[in-house]
């Protein structure tokens, strides 16, 4: 079984068996053409050629000028938050891994229903990096895609010149063929930081080169996306075998859920019947806002939580703030937590078993 620990009473997080819980880029240059024909400047603070926004850099640390050697590996993103690579043996063949924050109903182009995406990054052969299709595709749509047109809410600069009208292209053209993403996730559900499990810990529905992803939750820009909400958990994102045609399995694998409303199936992640919201929107000693998951040393799984947080509530009033001069966000203070998520038990799992591929 698996454990997180903090040092606090009881936490009402469900995780499957045996697991437990105690508390950017162009080669040439980084100018693009909008669709009014203005060419776009590279981000205000870019002082060498190859630095842009939206992008995955690359720069030789064993260089005395890292600065002089900085160069785009992957670009196209909204907001590339978590970078990792896989393991050689592994599906993605040692492949950079990443995480994009999906377009948020909120600014001067809102955006509504955006998805979070799973990537793989990959810079050609020739050098050039691979585009992943931001800012004019979320995912694999255009954003013209009806189901995109923004909604209104508290977050848009201004939303009555925008409901109900398609998200216009920025760029005139797209820079290069858009590569699709490995997967897509509801949106609004940030996910974020994420690491690959280690052997010792693959056991139950984790299995070999599983990645475990921390997923922060939304910030009341939109109305909950789907029933229940997902968000504020770890998802587990299960890989086919190598050699195997790519196929990514996507879980909730801990998540907030009161004791009662917890359906456990033998081999499968639990199933809440209730919302999955902030743990302190229902009360419950769980997960707040999980930034970053990493595997330590000791092969368990640490998360990092920074807390409670308030914001405009559109996806959970009861998540609103209480006083308008906190918007549009407000973090409640010592609500951080580090949890540990750890294998409590070797029942029903491989763990060290040589040769075990699933």
């Amino acid at each position: 079984m698996y454990a997180i620990r903090v040092g606090m009473p009881l936490v009402i997080v469900a995780m499957p068996p045996p697991f437990s819980i105690v508390g950017v880029l162009l080669t040439v240059r980084c100018w693009t053409r909008s669709s009014h024909g203005a060419l776009l400047p590279p981000f205000e603070g870019a002082t060498k050629p190859g630095m842009c926004t939206g992008a995955i850099l690359r720069a030789r640390i064993d260089s005395s000028h890292p600065e002089n050697t900085i160069e785009p590996f992957s670009w196209g993103y909204r907001n590339p938050f978590g970078i990792r690579f896989a393991p050689q043996d592994h599906a993605l063949k040692g492949g950079l891994f990443v995480t994009e924050n999906g377009e948020d109903e909120r600014g001067a182009r809102p955006v509504n229903n955006a998805p979070d995406r799973l990537q793989l990054a990959q810079q050609k052969p020739n050098g050039d990096p691979d585009y992943h299709g931001w800012p004019d595709r979320f995912g694999f749509l255009a954003s013209t895609q009806a189901l995109f047109n923004p909604i209104g809410g508290p977050g848009d600069d201004n939303a009555a010149a925008v409901i109900g009208k398609p998200v216009l292209p920025v760029l005139a053209f797209p820079p290069q063929p858009p590569v699709a993403p490995l997967a897509l996730m509801p949106a609004n559900v940030a996910a974020v930081g994420h690491d690959f499990a280690p052997h010792s810990f693959v056991t139950g529905i984790v299995r070999k080169g599983a990645s475990l992803i921390s997923r922060e939750g939304d910030f009341g820009f939109s109305k909950e996306n789907g029933t229940p909400g997902e968000g504020h958990d770890v998802q587990l994102v299960n890989f086919s075998k190598p050699g195997e045609p790519l196929a990514l399995e996507l879980t909730r694998f801990a998540f907030n859920c009161a004791q009662a409303d917890q359906v456990r199936i033998p081999g499968m992640a639990p199933v809440c019947l209730s919302g999955g919201d902030q743990a302190f929107v229902g009360q419950l000693r769980g997960i707040n806002r999980p930034v970053t998951a990493r595997f330590g040393p000791d092969g368990a799984l640490y998360l990092v939580d920074y807390g409670a947080v308030r914001d405009f509530g559109q996806a959970d009033p009861d998540a609103a703030f209480k006083n308008p001069a906190d918007a549009p966000l407000v973090v409640i203070p010592h609500t951080g937590v580090v949890w540990k998520i750890s294998r409590t038990s070797s029942k029903n799992g491989h763990g060290h078993d040589k040769g075990d591929d699933d």
